[in-house]
């Protein structure tokens, strides 16, 4: 009788390529690896949605500021632009992977002042580009994950651009000077563009995309409203901000959406645009994994369900680690 050196012992039945319980002797157990009925080890794949920040509104017949870039991997879901979700990271276990959480742009300043350009968020290989900045009067809207809104007296076709599979463009403002009410065109979302501004109306900023890749949907990643002496563009759905009306305040984009700021109107209420909101990077992966942060500087929680663990990181750089 031939004599085996080693085995697997477990309850006897036939090895397939996810379960191999029984008896094994060594010869035996790498037959049934040639011929494909042994499990095969697969690393964890790990979900994510990396939101970068918004951008800030202009100043003075402004636009609003463009929603930060939205990158998606759940299953049925989208990304930012109309894209298919991406694929998941494969991760190798006590290996550290970057984390960042990218800030919303600030407001326009002075009197012509553009927004700021929304910060990227990260998470591995995978970069979603900060939100475009808002123009101020005159100018064009900034280039980004969505772009920003253009202002008054622009000229045509100078709304800010999208990046591809992350978010869209921002809307157009009028081209001609002493428009009634100084308006400002919407700053793009991660699900549709913002919407150009009419003589009385400042831009809607662009809808934003939801997720429910936390076990519940949110939406992120609205654009900032245009602003208007008359009715200010809103913000979009999933955290932008409104803009500026001569009868009431416009507000930032909400914080761990990237959401666009809103823009401001002419009539210096308040003093400047408003800030885009921050980023946000939500982890989903097995719950036989546990995530630690070596050497610190990430805020996050995780919660546990359904075999799954997810982890918000809602501020910070920073690595990440599996064990």
């Amino acid at each position: 009788m031939p004599r085996w050196n080693g085995g697997i012992i477990g309850v006897a039945n036939n090895p397939n390529s996810t379960t191999a319980t029984g008896v094994w002797g060594l010869p035996e157990q790498l037959k049934a690896q040639a011929a494909g009925n042994w499990p095969v080890f697969i690393p964890p794949g790990i979900d994510f949605l990396v939101i970068a920040g918004g951008g800030g509104g202009g100043n003075n017949s402004a636009g609003g500021g463009g929603a930060g870039g939205y990158r998606c991997s759940v299953t049925g879901e989208t990304s930012g632009g109309g894209a298919s979700a991406e694929s998941p990271i494969v991760i190798t276990v006590s290996t550290n992977y970057t984390v960042t959480v990218g800030a919303g742009g600030a407001g326009g300043l002075s009197n012509t002042g553009d927004g700021g350009t929304g910060s990227n968020s990260v998470f591995s290989t995978i970069t979603s580009s900060g939100g475009g900045s808002g123009a101020g009067y005159s100018k064009t809207g900034g280039n980004g994950g969505s772009g920003g809104g253009s202002a008054l007296d622009s000229t045509a076709g100078s709304k800010g651009t999208g990046t591809a599979n992350q978010g869209y463009d921002g809307g157009t403002a009028l081209t001609a000077a002493g428009s009634p009410n100084f308006t400002g065109a919407g700053g793009g979302g991660a699900g549709a563009v913002g919407a150009n501004a009419t003589s009385t109306n400042g831009g809607n900023g662009g809808a934003g995309v939801s997720s429910s890749i936390t076990g519940s949907a949110v939406t992120r990643g609205g654009g900032g409203g245009g602003a208007s002496n008359g009715t200010a563009g809103s913000g979009g759905s999933g955290g932008g901000g409104n803009g500026v009306s001569n009868t009431s305040g416009g507000s930032a984009g909400s914080a761990n959406t990237g959401g666009g700021g809103g823009g401001q109107s002419n009539n210096n209420y308040p003093v400047n645009g408003f800030a885009g909101g921050s980023g946000i990077v939500i982890l989903k992966y097995p719950d036989t994994l546990t995530i630690s942060n070596p050497g610190g500087g990430l805020t996050f929680s995780t919660s546990t369900g359904g075999g799954f663990k997810t982890t918000t990181f809602t501020a910070g750089t920073g690595n990440v680690s599996w064990s």
